[in-house]
């Protein structure tokens, strides 16, 4: 059961390594474009983890492969949010049981730090 489980998570951690396409605003053309970094730059904390593959593994209110954000947020505070960002870039393992959390070394610490300030907004 356990290698069964192992099999699956590095199964999952591997596909969930992609950006997830969000579709163009411009009328022009109806096909799906990669957010680009510099235009991550005008999203929201939650609309750049909306482009990224962090719902694989997280989700707002329950314990998915990694911790919710609401647990998170519970752990942690506003004194954190450059530890945090450095994580999210970094990836780090062992704080949240043995399953890593990927780098996202794509992400700018700007964006990074928007992201955790979403996440710990979460905080019930």
């Amino acid at each position: 059961m356990k290698k069964l489980f192992l099999t699956g998570s590095i199964g999952l951690l591997i596909f969930s390594c992609s950006k997830k396409e969000i579709p163009q605003t411009d009328t022009t053309s109806s096909e799906t474009a990669v957010v680009s970094e510099p235009a991550k730059n005008n999203l929201s904390g939650q609309q750049i983890i909306e482009t990224l593959d962090c719902t694989a593994c997280h989700s707002v209110n329950e314990r998915m492969i990694g911790p919710s954000y609401q647990e998170i947020a519970a752990k942690y505070s506003d004194k954190d949010v450059e530890m945090l960002a450095s994580k999210i870039i970094e990836g780090g393992s062992g704080v949240w049981g043995g399953v890593p959390m990927s780098a996202h070394p794509q992400v700018s610490k700007e964006d990074a730090k928007k992201m955790v300030e979403y996440i710990l907004s979460q905080k019930k």
